[in-house]
Order: C-alpha cells, then sequence, then structure tokens
C-alpha cells in the first residue's frame, strides 16, 4: 500500500496537539479569599454555631447512620486542601432535601438527601461539596467581608471598645449561630465549592462525574416535588451549567483510580425508609415534630456551655449605665465619616464610635447601651449609619433594585436579632435628595424584656448597594424621639462618588 506522506504528517500533528493538549490540561487553581480570622477561630466559630443548630434542628442520633457518613467524611477529609479542620457530619431528621456545613468542619445532612441520592458516589458528591465551602472557608470570608463593609449592623461589638478583636468582630456581623453569613453563598462560591468538590472527591477515589449526576436528580425532583428542595436552592444557588462545568473539572482531572466504596449505602437507604416519613422543616418550625430523636451523641459542638446567650443587640465597650437618658440636646453636632462618604447630624450631647476600618458610624446617649452581664453591652437607645453591600447583588448578574436590596438587609437583621419582625408596610422616603425606603420592625427585646423599636432606612448607591440608618428606641418613648430620627435622617447627606467597597 502507497503511504501519503502528507496523511501521515497531519495525522502526526493532530496527535501531538491531542498529547499536548491533555498534558496541559490541569485541576482548576482555586484561591481562597481574604479572611480576617484565623484558622483556629473558624474550629472555635463552627462549634458554638454547631451547639446553636443542634437546639434548633432534629437530630436522628442513630449511631449506624451517622458512622457510615462520618466513614466518607473522613475518606473525603483526607483529600481536603487547607488546614486539616476535624471535620464531622450529623444527620438532621428532615425530610427535606438540603444539606449545610459551618466552619472549622461542622457538617450536616437532611435524612431527604441521603434518601434521594442513587448511590455512595453521589451522596459523597454533596458531603465533598459542602466539605469544599469549608476547606476554601467561606463562612469566614464572608463574615471578614460582611466586618468590613457592615460593622454596626444592629451590633456594636468593636466600635466602642476601639479594638478589631476577631473573636468580638463577628458579633458586629451578627452573633454566632445560623445566619446567611455561613448558610447563604453566593453563586462564585458555589462554582467553587463545585470545583473543589470535585477534585476532593477524585483523591478519594470517587468519579467527581457523580456530583453532576446528582445535581441532575436534583433538577428532576425540584419538578416533581418542589417543597423538598427550596431551602437547598435557597441556601444553593446553583451557577449556570452547573452539571457541564462539574464534568468539564472531572476532564481536566483526568483518569481517576476509583477505590472501593464504604459499602452499606443501601442498607442505611434502607433503615431510613423503615423509621416512617421524616417531618419537614416548616413542621419542626411549626412545632408538630420533636427538636431531637434518639440517644445524644455526644460531639466536640457539646462542649460549649448549654447555658450561654448570645447578645441580641450589641457588644463592644460600655458607655454609660442603660436606663432613662437624658434629653437630648436641641443642639446639633454634625458628624462626618473619615473619607467623606457621608454626612450626619446628632445631639451634641449623643456621642459617635466609628470603627477602625469601614464606613460605619454608631452614635448612642448617655444610658444608651446596656450590659447584657456576659461581657457585651447592647444598643438600647441609638443611631447607626452605615454601608450595605446585599447578598442580592452577589447572585446575579445586574444590580439589585431598592426595593431588593431593603429586602436582604431586612433580613439580615432580623436573622442577627431574631425577635424582631417587620410591622406595617414599606415606606416611601427621601434622602439627600434621592428615592429611599422605610421599615419598622418591633419585637421584645430579650436583653431589657421590654418591646423595642427599630427603623430602617435605605437610600440606594449607583453599584446597587446601599447606605442605611438604623433608629433604635424602647417602643415606650419611640414617638417621644421620632421626630428627633426624622431630623436626623433629613440632615444624613451621602457623596455617591466616595468609593465605599
Amino acid at each position: 500500500m502507497t503511504s501519503n506522506p502528507r496523511r501521515a504528517v497531519l495525522l502526526a500533528a493532530l496527535c501531538l496537539t491531542t498529547v499536548s493538549t491533555s498534558v496541559l490540561a490541569q485541576p482548576t487553581q482555586v484561591k481562597p479569599g481574604f479572611n480576617i480570622f484565623s484558622e483556629q477561630q473558624d474550629i472555635e466559630i463552627g462549634r458554638q454555631s454547631a451547639t446553636e443548630a443542634e437546639r434548633q434542628l432534629p437530630m436522628l442520633n442513630d449511631r449506624r447512620v451517622d458512622s457510615f457518613v462520618n466513614e466518607i467524611v473522613r475518606r473525603l477529609a483526607a483529600g481536603a486542601p487547607g488546614a486539616k479542620f476535624p471535620y464531622q457530619i450529623r444527620v438532621v431528621n428532615a425530610s427535606d432535601i438540603n444539606a449545610f456545613t459551618l466552619p472549622g468542619g461542622f457538617m450536616y445532612v437532611n435524612r431527604g438527601l441521603i434518601d434521594a441520592a442513587r448511590s455512595e458516589p453521589e451522596l459523597a458528591g454533596v458531603l465533598a461539596h459542602e466539605m469544599a465551602h469549608v476547606a476554601l472557608r467561606h463562612g469566614t470570608h464572608q463574615a471578614s467581608k460582611a466586618y468590613m463593609t457592615q460593622a454596626g449592623i444592629g451590633i456594636l461589638g468593636g466600635l466602642l471598645g476601639g479594638g478589631r478583636n476577631p473573636s468580638q468582630i463577628f458579633q458586629v456581623i451578627g452573633g454566632l449561630g445560623l445566619n446567611a453569613l455561613f448558610l447563604k453563598f453566593s453563586r462564585d462560591d458555589e462554582n467553587q465549592a463545585d470545583t473543589v468538590g470535585a477534585q476532593i472527591m477524585a483523591r478519594a477515589g470517587y468519579d467527581p462525574r457523580s456530583m453532576a449526576d446528582f445535581f441532575q436528580v436534583l433538577r428532576a425532583q425540584q419538578k416533581s416535588d418542589p417543597g423538598r428542595l427550596a431551602q437547598f436552592f435557597s441556601d444553593h444557588p446553583a451557577p449556570a451549567d452547573r452539571e457541564n462545568r462539574i464534568r468539564q473539572e472531572a476532564q481536566r482531572i483526568g483518569a481517576v483510580r476509583t477505590s472501593q466504596e464504604v459499602g452499606g449505602f443501601a442498607q442505611v437507604q434502607s433503615q431510613l425508609r423503615g423509621m416512617g416519613r421524616a417531618p419537614s422543616m416548616q413542621q419542626v418550625a411549626r412545632g408538630e415534630a420533636p427538636r431531637n430523636t434518639g440517644s445524644r451523641q455526644r460531639t466536640p459542638a457539646d462542649q460549649r456551655n448549654p447555658d450561654d446567650r448570645y447578645p441580641a443587640t450589641g457588644s463592644g465597650g460600655s458607655y454609660g449605665q442603660a436606663g432613662r437618658i437624658e434629653t437630648p440636646s436641641s443642639r446639633l453636632a454634625t458628624y462626618r465619616q473619615r473619607q467623606g462618604f457621608f454626612s450626619i447630624q446628632h445631639p451634641d450631647n449623643w456621642r459617635p464610635f466609628e470603627p477602625d476600618n469601614g464606613y460605619g458610624v454608631t452614635i448612642v446617649p448617655e444610658g444608651g447601651v446596656v450590659d447584657t452581664g456576659d461581657g457585651q453591652q447592647s444598643i438600647v437607645y441609638g443611631v447607626i449609619v452605615n454601608h450595605y453591600d446585599p447578598f442580592e447583588s452577589r447572585n446575579t448578574s445586574r444590580a439589585p433594585t431598592l426595593d431588593e436590596a431593603t429586602r436582604d438587609l431586612i433580613t439580615q437583621v432580623t436573622q442577627s436579632n431574631s425577635y424582631l419582625r417587620a410591622t406595617g408596610s414599606r415606606r416611601r422616603e427621601t434622602i439627600d435628595g434621592q428615592p429611599a425606603l422605610s421599615q419598622v420592625l418591633s419585637g421584645r427585646s430579650p436583653v431589657t424584656g421590654e418591646e423595642e423599636r427599630v427603623t430602617i432606612f435605605t437610600r440606594q448607591l449607583p453599584d446597587g448597594h446601599v447606605i442605611y440608618s438604623l433608629f433604635i428606641a424602647p417602643g415606650r418613648e419611640y414617638s417621644t424621639l421620632a421626630p428627633l430620627f426624622s431630623r436626623m435622617v433629613r440632615t444624613l447627606q451621602v457623596d455617591d462618588e466616595v468609593a465605599h467597597r
């Protein structure tokens, strides 16, 4: 047979190109974001948050099931990047298809998710995704960003004292426990967790394509029973083309030497189904299902004193003794943010406290802060002005509207101060010549035992962020102070050209 030299050259070039492409394809490198917390603080924050979570959730407490999922976690953890966190997982007795993780390696998976998975590798894919959030320190990364831009959102921590101790910084952004900073990630975070989770799976001997397979299962389940997945898709906003991205990462990783599975997946599923249908989280929230089942298994999360409580509205240095405050002076002083971002007038017998970093100010009268008795202080009377970067803007390609940003901010405030509820309708306002909104929140303060009222004002900035003000006072005196608060908000002036990121 006569050979074709030109064809042979083309084939050789094609083979060379194929080999070169294969050699050049490498797993995606993911760099964690900045973080003001230490790795040890991740563990401590996670441990305390886990204790709070387990007070609120119905834990399954079945040794065989917990042993099975923890064996998968141990296998995955051997290939997790970054710090060697003490990864551990517990099963929540809930029918909702969901899983979540807290800083430092404290992981949770619902019975409903184990039931929905079709194989051990699919379950391992979800757990690897959650583990990636821990390894990349997404929770405390978001907490760090929140501190830099939100210091003062309902909590004084670190402002009055002027310090920036990370253990106090956390109080500035909402208190320890279940909150959006740990349970609601951006699409970029989810994309990173998919990528690193696929890499963790491969190192553990699981085919990373099983993660993509399970997300297909979730999409099918969403069509047939959307209620079971509502919380999952709320907590895990899906990046575009999620399954394709995971499969592309699997191609970059290359061939995986799969290992023998932990085993027992079918038996665990059968055991769980034999327990009858688990309650939904809505039933748990309505008190229609017990919070805990089975015998309690002690975990590192139990090391915290169960009598510990979190302050509802404040921490930081003390400023006087709480009680009825002196009548606000009719003479106004002007506070100007050090970078020229905003200015606001206040009674000259009220004192402004400015953080070392960030853009906010907290202005309180003598007696406006109460010591909660646990080394923390809470605002009883006062005003907070600050900048807020809505979570909404991190999950969409467009800037959020003022309504969306305000709703998002109210969610963060009420999650951090769970006794507060919105009352009445949102009102249209004007701040410094621009459209604004206001919303009244109220509830019985766990600190004073009395009604507390907070009015939130928001004004949008050109990039979709907002500048907001919180006006805080006991309900019994709010009508007396309302004219002062209205006067103060009318003096708020904003320079939209000043950088606030």
